[in-house]
């Protein structure tokens, strides 16, 4: 089985969301190109960085460990080449 490779960029829905204390997060990329992935707080202020760098053409993802921060809501942005996309997530202890 051929692994289909995606035609654009995608940032899924984080999972598990809510969450305690870590997520997935799952990203297609259709060519070399650079993706970013930031982790926000309420007030606009970066928490972490997930990914900054060139990934190859599929789909992949990575976590994030939130034990040392604090409940309520994040944001999720993703950045790649003309793509720009961010969701919310809630992290619950």
């Amino acid at each position: 089985n051929e692994e289909l490779l995606p035609t654009s960029f995608d940032l899924s829905p984080a999972y598990p969301n809510p969450f305690n204390p870590s997520t997935n997060i799952h990203f297609a990329v259709p060519n070399y190109d650079r993706v970013d992935i930031y982790i926000y707080d309420m007030a606009g202020r970066l928490v972490t960085t997930l990914a900054n760098g060139y990934f190859n053409p599929g789909h992949h993802s990575v976590s994030w460990n939130a034990s040392s921060h604090a409940s309520g809501m994040y944001f999720i942005k993703m950045q790649g080449a003309d793509y720009l996309k961010t969701q919310k997530i809630m992290l619950i202890k």
